[in-house]
């Protein structure tokens, strides 16, 4: 089914992955998350449209385990106050939406959930100079008051 090169080329990306997940702040790693999420949905709408049903649904998947595994599990809700609460509800509110594309095979909810998705990876990005100096301020690679 595959080539060789192409298993060759699969096994270089996920050590690529790996490392540079290893390598990684706390704030580059919810970065990351952002990233595979969006990438997630975008495989899921391409999908849709070609009418793949099992690699639609699996596509799906890996966004709402990014989501809940990934994004929601690393608020830290006692520390990061109203923000964290207010991001808890927005990753709950986005996986159900991820849910019901699927259900209904709806692209416009896909495309509701990579807009959410896109602001809250843009916000992220635009404090990562604040965190930084905060990181280093802490003496090390510390997660500051949203992360654990």
């Amino acid at each position: 089914m595959f080539s060789p090169a192409q298993s060759g080329a699969n096994a270089y990306a996920r050590v690529g992955v790996a490392t540079g997940v290893m390598a990684a702040s706390p704030h580059k790693l919810i970065a990351m998350l952002y990233e595979g999420a969006r990438k997630a949905v975008a495989q899921a709408r391409m999908h849709l449209q070609m009418g793949n049903v099992a690699p639609r649904c699996e596509a799906i998947g890996k966004a709402i385990n990014i989501v809940e595994s990934g994004l929601q599990l690393s608020l830290n809700l006692e520390v990061g106050g109203e923000i964290a609460q207010r991001l808890n509800a927005l990753y709950g509110y986005i996986t159900r939406r991820l849910l019901e594309a699927n259900m209904e095979q709806s692209e416009a909810k896909l495309v509701e959930v990579d807009r959410l998705l896109a602001t809250l990876e843009e916000a992220w990005s635009g404090i990562a100079e604040e965190a930084d100096r905060l990181t280093r301020a802490q003496g090390g690679p510390g997660g500051g008051p949203m992360t654990r």
